[in-house]
């Protein structure tokens, strides 16, 4: 019978970077739209594209607020199984 081997600790990495990096990407993704496609957008009928780009960053700041306390759960639940 093979013999179990110990089980990886899940990974746990802190949240707040990628909150951010995803609100960042949506708001230089909208930005770089408006400024060198904002005419093409319009001529194909995309102008919709510039208004998602808007949502996704407005929707990043609850997903950071979200992320924040999911690192601050994270440090209480790493500083509750140090003792």
């Amino acid at each position: 019978m093979p013999k179990e081997q110990p089980r990886p600790e899940p990974l746990d990495p802190p949240m707040v970077p990628f909150a951010l990096a995803g609100t960042a990407a949506w708001a230089v993704v909208g930005l770089v739209l408006l400024v060198f496609f904002r005419d093409w957008l319009t001529e194909h009928g995309h102008r919709n594209w510039l208004w998602i780009c808007l949502a996704g960053f407005l929707w990043g700041f609850p997903g950071l607020a979200v992320m924040m306390r999911h690192d601050a759960n994270r440090r209480r639940r790493r500083a509750a199984a140090g003792n």
